[in-house]
């Protein structure tokens, strides 16, 4: 779970990268179409860098927190869900095997 975790920030701070440099290409069409000046577009792509690395920053914070709380099931837990599901357990299962037995012996002999 937490290797799932890891690789989907990854993914997203690929996806926050690239969003910049297409942003980024977007400022530099418009300087080279006159849209604005030389100055602007690098205040402009300046001003893009800050606000994408805050928020890469802060989905990588979210990310962390979310990954320091997930926790590696136990036992209980795992047996818990099996119940919830109404999964039969080994015994269950075995008891079940053995009526089936039974009940193939019986036919067997009439």
């Amino acid at each position: 779970m937490i290797k799932e975790a890891r690789n989907l920030f990854i993914a997203m701070v690929g996806a926050t990268t690239m969003t910049y440099e297409k942003a980024n290409e977007v400022v530099n069409t418009l300087v080279e179409k006159g849209k604005v000046t030389i100055e602007e577009g690098k205040e402009l792509s300046e001003e893009l860098k800050r606000e994408i690395k805050e928020k890469k920053d802060t989905v990588k914070f979210m990310a962390n927190e979310k990954i320091n709380e997930i926790k590696p099931l136990t036992k209980d837990d795992i047996y818990g869900i099996l119940q919830e599901f109404n999964f039969i357990s080994k015994e269950e299962f075995n008891e079940l095997k053995d009526r089936i037995s039974d009940i193939e012996e019986k036919l067997k002999d009439k």
